[in-house]
């Protein structure tokens, strides 16, 4: 187990335990999130618990070209019956998803503290949110980190059936050519039914080493 302090450093991912709990510690400065998220690494810890980071093994991701939509959700895009936009309204969605209740969980991990640094890395063009709506009304979403060829999902919300699975189709269909994956993290069925894969966090830590992940910067 490491303890972070305040230099802007984590351990290999490769030392992280059978869990896949790396390190505790450190902050969550806008720029050390970034480093988080291109070494592999996401911080997951309850409100009043110290920060932890995470690099499970095996990593949970969805190949885009490998999107399974079900018949039904392919009728709700084809007839157009939830609009999509990006970027419209990040922070009602990452606040929707601190409140939404969760089947097994009795709180969030999305604090105040990670609401306020991923609106200040979505102000910076590196967290993005989508946003599902009907009749005007914002009905579903998610966010999470864009590193360029890599998109790293973190939450999602759904006020009505089939919003959220139908704005993550949208998203994964459109960036089909522009994401190599999309990291989900850890396992779920609700995404396995999506096309999601477990792999190994080596094949992951891969994905990761490319020039366009490496060279961004929280400016």
């Amino acid at each position: 187990m490491y303890l972070l302090n305040q230099k802007l450093i984590f351990p290999d991912i490769s030392n992280a335990d059978p869990n896949g709990l790396l390190a505790i510690g450190g902050d969550l400065s806008p720029q050390r999130l970034l480093l988080a998220y291109q070494s592999g690494i996401f911080p997951w810890y309850n409100s009043g618990e110290i920060i932890q980071w995470w690099s499970p093994n095996p990593r949970f991701i969805l190949y885009p070209q490998h999107l399974k939509i079900s018949k039904n959700t392919h009728k709700l895009l084809k007839n157009n019956y939830f609009q999509f936009t990006e970027n419209q309204c990040f922070e009602q969605v990452i606040q929707y998803c601190s409140k939404i209740k969760r089947k097994g969980q009795s709180g969030t991990w999305i604090t105040s503290e990670m609401i306020e640094v991923y609106c200040l890395l979505h102000k910076r063009g590196i967290a993005k949110s989508v946003e599902v709506w009907k009749d005007n009304q914002l009905v579903g979403g998610f966010y999470g980190i864009d590193l360029i060829t890599i998109f790293c999902g973190e939450s999602m919300f759904s006020l009505v059936s089939n919003a959220s699975k139908c704005g993550f189709s949208y998203f994964v269909n459109k960036y089909t050519k522009k994401y190599k994956a999309i990291d989900c993290q850890i396992y779920s069925s609700y995404l396995a039914q999506l096309g999601a894969v477990e792999i190994p966090r080596e094949k992951f830590k891969e994905l990761l080493d490319d020039e366009a992940v490496k060279n961004l910067h929280f400016k």
